[in-house]
């Protein structure tokens, strides 16, 4: 891998898995009154199809840090299996006990908006809303909440669709 640089590591899905991870950063202390304290960053990866599965390769951009906290999400039908690593000395470590969740079909007959989460000021925000059946975030909308004086986010949900989110909190 020629011109990567940085730090990469691969995993292979099984088939009718999705696997997505999201790398936890700490907000610099400079911005913790008005921040919260851990953001999240969707790590992005190449994907290559193997006999297997589908071999994915994710990058975590040049960073001072030596151990990269990591949330691995495995999505498959109707369920996600939620496990903690750490990226230590270019190799990942996972937990090895993962926290299996089952979410279920939220029912709305209208569009909603989930709003009002937080961004750092370099935009980096706590938490995500994930499409489970494509594993995409689903892009807030960002806005300046005049009262709070905050730049804050929000998503606008379809009806009769289920959605993932999940929140780093202190």
């Amino acid at each position: 891998m020629e011109g990567v640089h940085g730090k990469f590591f691969s995993i292979t899905d099984p088939k009718d898995v999705k696997t997505v991870i999201y790398k936890v950063n700490a907000t610099d202390k400079q911005f913790l009154k008005e921040s919260p304290k851990y953001t999240i960053e969707k790590l992005l990866c190449a994907e290559e199809e193997k006999e297997r599965g589908i071999k994915k390769t994710f990058f975590i951009d040049e960073s001072n840090d030596e151990n990269e906290q990591l949330v691995i999400l495995s999505f498959a039908k109707e369920k996600v299996v939620v496990n903690m690593g750490i990226l230590e000395n270019g190799k990942i470590k996972i937990s090895k006990s993962p926290v299996p969740m089952k979410f279920n079909s939220i029912y709305e007959d209208k569009k909603t908006e989930y709003k009002n989460f937080r961004y750092t000021p370099n935009l980096k925000r706590q938490i995500s809303i994930i499409d489970p059946e494509t594993t995409e975030e689903v892009t807030p909308v960002l806005y300046f909440d005049k009262d709070t004086n905050e730049v804050k986010g929000k998503c606008e949900l379809q009806p009769y669709k289920s959605y993932f989110a999940f929140e780093i909190r202190d």
